[in-house]
């Protein structure tokens, strides 16, 4: 990565983005381009900036547009309406009952499951036309301790917990705070001296946390004879490849090194 990167950090970073966004399209991942990138002073044709030269149908001036606040989020969706905060954060707690929240761990390895996300369930097949069916959540938790995936089924109206999945070797995407931890992980790791080493040249500061960095990531599955040992067991494990771009700044390509969150450890692919 060194090699590729550090020469010409502008023009080769670049390039670096474009490869990546190009692999995470055949993947179905989404980066956000130049997502965070200063993009002031943008001017018209004609050399002024698109306010000073945007007028009414009186000839002056069009004042700026107001953007108006969103309404509140009721505490309670209706029908199929997505879940609102409240009942997100009401569900979850339904879900992570005391046997669950002993004998698991989330991915910095503090007591709990690792929530990865909620979703609004599928009604039943005799509720599909009904208004007023049963509004169920589905929350779903990554237990670090033993490698599994759980999913409740949560009724948002009796507060129970209908139904419990248990899977083993299913990788959903990654949530925020698992890329964060990755980072993390990656920067105090010796692996990450080339990702500090471009950050460096691009900002001239010290890369010493994730919140300098806007993250992307991929889950990474092993592929017999593709990755060293340390790798071997990622897609047992949950493991992952971030794409890294400084604040307002380039991509910095890191697509060669998987961190094992699982094991806590960060591999070199060949």
């Amino acid at each position: 990565m060194r090699k590729i990167v550090h020469r010409h950090l502008g023009k080769v970073v670049a390039g670096a983005a474009i490869a990546v966004a190009g692999t995470a399209v055949m993947i179905g991942v989404t980066l956000p381009g130049s997502a965070g990138a200063d993009e002031s002073g943008g001017t018209t044709g004609g050399g002024g900036t698109a306010q000073q030269t945007a007028q009414d149908g009186q000839g002056g001036a069009v004042p700026p547009g107001v953007v108006e606040r969103a309404p509140a989020e009721g505490q309670k969706g209706k029908g199929r309406d997505p879940l609102t905060d409240d009942e997100m954060r009401r569900a979850e707690q339904i879900a992570v009952n005391r046997s669950l929240l002993d004998s698991s761990e989330n991915v910095e390895g503090a007591r709990g499951p690792q929530r990865i996300g909620a979703d609004l369930a599928e009604p039943d097949a005799a509720d599909l036309d009904n208004p007023d069916a049963p509004r169920r959540a589905d929350i779903t938790f990554y237990d670090y301790k033993n490698d599994t995936l759980v999913t409740k089924t949560v009724d948002l109206g009796t507060g129970k917990v209908e139904q419990t999945g248990v899977q083993h070797g299913v990788q959903p995407p990654i949530s925020r705070d698992e890329m964060t931890e990755a980072a993390r992980l990656l920067i105090a790791d010796p692996l990450g001296a080339g990702l500090k080493a471009d950050f460096k040249d691009a900002t001239g500061k010290e890369l010493t946390s994730p919140d300098q960095l806007m993250l992307n990531s991929m889950v990474y599955r092993a592929t017999p004879g593709a990755q060293p040992a340390v790798l071997g067991a990622c897609g047992e494990h949950r493991c992952v490849r971030l794409f890294p771009k400084v604040k307002n700044g380039p991509w910095i390509d890191s697509r060669d090194l998987v961190i094992d969150l699982s094991a806590r450890k960060v591999g070199k692919l060949r």
